[in-house]
């Protein structure tokens, strides 16, 4: 059997001598969205660097396309189509919108323009304010300047680590649709969400992770539908 388009499998590793993922297994194929959700500690954003070759393994390996990239730098990783947006410190707020934009193109050496509009039109608001500084943007407007600039990069796989912390729920709606727009287009999105009922309301998978590893794994829909994961993991 073909491997899913990217595969984490039996990632086992921690920061020091402690194991924080355990034998966790993430799997995201072409075009579709993957949500990793659990309680506080669970691993989940743990997972999501050990993709992406910000954790070292003990065990188990990554693979892209069904290349081994285990032991490749997160810089190699982005050349191989592979974007990671994380929760904090994700923009530069100095820098106008368009340039925080012109830094996700920094890998390419062929005309933006193209991809730029792309941006503007899956994010009006950031056409609108191109020229000022990100730091005078909102949360949400942050959000996208951070998802816009990894898209610049045209990766294959788009990773968000929390992409709706700390916005109200008008702004998270409104990301969660621009999220199935990017996937649609035949992006891969593997996502860490602490608002676990409405990521798994548009996650094609869905991965609940407990003390690092896998609790539950099945499609967003029937795990919404299960009555131990509601009770336990969704407020019933």
């Amino acid at each position: 059997m073909a491997d899913p388009f990217l595969i984490g499998e039996a990632m086992t590793g921690g920061y020091g001598a402690a194991d924080i993922l355990n034998a966790c297994t993430i799997a995201v194929e072409k075009g579709q969205i993957a949500v990793i959700v659990g309680p506080n500690g669970a691993g989940k954003s743990t997972a999501m660097k050990a993709v992406f070759g910000m954790l070292k393994l003990r065990g188990g390996q990554v693979r892209l396309n069904g290349e081994d990239i285990t032991k490749l730098s997160p810089q190699d990783r982005v050349a191989k189509g592979m974007a990671f947006v994380p929760q904090t410190h994700n923009i530069f707020t100095s820098m106008t919108v368009e340039e925080n934009l012109e830094m996700g193109a920094f890998l390419r050496r062929d005309d933006i323009k193209h991809t730029l509009e792309q941006v503007y039109h899956l994010f009006p608001i950031l056409k609108t304010k191109r020229l000022q500084p990100a730091g005078e943007l909102s949360g949400g407007q942050r959000q996208q300047v951070a998802v816009g600039r990894a898209l610049m990069t045209q990766p294959q796989l788009l990773m968000l680590d929390e992409p709706t912390a700390g916005v109200s729920p008008i702004v998270m709606d409104e990301l969660f649709d621009r999220i199935i727009e990017v996937a649609r287009s035949g992006i891969s999105i593997l996502m860490v969400e602490q608002n676990a009922r409405q990521a798994l309301n548009i996650a094609d998978r869905g991965y609940v992770l407990v003390q690092g590893a896998n609790r539950y794994t099945d499609t967003g829909e029937a795990l919404l539908a299960n009555p131990d994961v509601r009770r336990t993991f969704l407020g019933g």
